[in-house]
């Protein structure tokens, strides 16, 4: 494995980057990058075409070998991949998206993109950060149109709940996947489960291209759409001319440039190899996670203690006692060494979703928000940075509950 800016000379402008930043002795997220994908990378450079053309072909239709899934597309990342879903389903002023709050702003934002509105759902509960079926049928109306579905730290949703609740009510069901590449549920990709999956490679994901993201759809007129709509609404690629298949193009809706590149591409192509073998072992230690936090610090929570389907483990999140200070906590962690992360501080309390709304009342995700905090998981990862890990936590919660007594001013 090689670390980002791992060399055994680093430039004078690196060492002058490092000593601004702090050295952790286990990071939050570690990239798998080796010489598989340097290898892909100079193969392109060779071939001299950069944009849009086979490699992304060949990506695409690996990724829908993993998903089964009838159609895949390659974009530019999540974001771009929830916006497109949103536009081909014809989202727009006047409807109303239910999403959950505990997720990455994006969701939310993407939603807001096509015009439509979103509406902030609870989470299932403390031990399952999934969006509630129950709490999203009280959010229903006659101006809902879809219900996005993130699957939180790369763990399923209720699928089957949501899907029942979805079809009665005549929604649409789109997935965020952000997390969870290759995990699956009653044998089958998440992703794959709505009208339309969305996939992330951002840099800390299961699967990297550093940025980059992917849909996935069984709907033929929807891929066609959303084929459509990632390029300018263009009805032939420069690819396509390139290879004599085309020689001009029309233009049939006002579309985005939403393409990835071939050089992400093939990264992603090897990164995909090998995402079976790393999302395995995250599993392994994520369930040393799961045998050594409970015994060594029962007061912290530790939630999908079990898990729908086969899960993807991209984070190993866990909840700190109300009573306990979480920026104490993190600080303690930090001076052993060991980075840990937020996911997520919830959306509808952000300034922007608060504006032009009183505020659902969303209990258990407010309480999710103000104790959640994210430790180190990657497949790099040793058994002992674990123990380590789990070591730290003792320690770091005993001060964090000591700073909590401290008597103010």
């Amino acid at each position: 494995m090689v670390r980002t800016n791992a060399s055994n000379r680093p430039h004078q402008c690196d060492k002058k980057m490092d000593k601004a930043k702090p050295v952790w002795r286990i990071p939050l997220a570690d990239i798998d990058l080796g010489p598989e994908e340097e290898a892909a990378v100079l193969d392109v450079l060779r071939r001299r075409w950069l944009s849009m053309g086979e490699v992304t072909a060949a990506f695409e239709a690996d990724f829908a070998t993993l998903t089964g899934a009838r159609h895949t597309l390659a974009v530019t990342n999540c974001t771009a991949a929830l916006h497109l879903a949103g536009l081909a389903l014809g989202w727009g002023p006047g409807d109303e998206v239910i999403v959950p709050s505990l997720t990455f702003v994006a969701t939310a934002n993407a939603v807001r993109y096509t015009g439509a509105t979103p509406v902030f759902a609870d989470v299932t509960g403390v031990d399952d950060f999934g969006l509630s079926a129950e709490d999203v049928a009280e959010r229903i109306t006659p101006h809902t149109r879809a219900i996005v579905v993130v699957h939180y730290a790369g763990y399923a949703a209720d699928m089957p709940a949501i899907m029942a609740l979805a079809e009665r009510h005549g929604l649409d069901v789109v997935e965020d996947v952000a997390h969870a590449p290759g995990a699956t549920l009653d044998g089958r990709a998440l992703g794959t489960w709505g009208r339309i999956g969305c996939f992330s490679f951002f840099a800390n994901k299961n699967m990297t291209t550093g940025e980059g993201g992917m849909l996935a759809t069984d709907d033929d007129e929807l891929a066609e759409r959303l084929r459509l709509l990632r390029s300018h609404g263009m009805t032939s690629l420069t690819w396509d001319r390139h290879q004599g298949h085309a020689w001009s193009y029309d233009v049939v809706a006002p579309g985005y440039n939403y393409r990835i590149d071939e050089i992400r591409a093939a990264i992603g192509r090897v990164q995909l190899a090998k995402l079976e073998g790393a999302n395995s072992r995250r599993r392994t230690l994520d369930a040393l996670y799961r045998e050594l936090l409970p015994a060594a610090v029962p007061a912290i929570g530790v939630p999908y203690l079990a898990a729908r389907g086969v899960p993807s483990c991209h984070l190993r999140p866990v909840l700190l006692p109300k009573e306990a200070d979480r920026v104490a906590f993190m600080a303690a962690m930090k001076a052993g060494g060991i980075q840990t992360s937020i996911h997520y501080p919830p959306v509808h309390r952000f300034s922007y979703y608060r504006q032009d709304e009183d505020g659902p009342s969303l209990p258990v995700t407010e309480a999710i928000g103000a104790r959640e905090v994210t430790l180190p998981l990657y497949p790099a990862m040793t058994l002992a940075d674990v123990e380590s890990v789990v070591s730290a936590a003792v320690d770091a919660l005993a001060i964090a509950l000591h700073s909590n007594e401290r008597p103010s001013g």
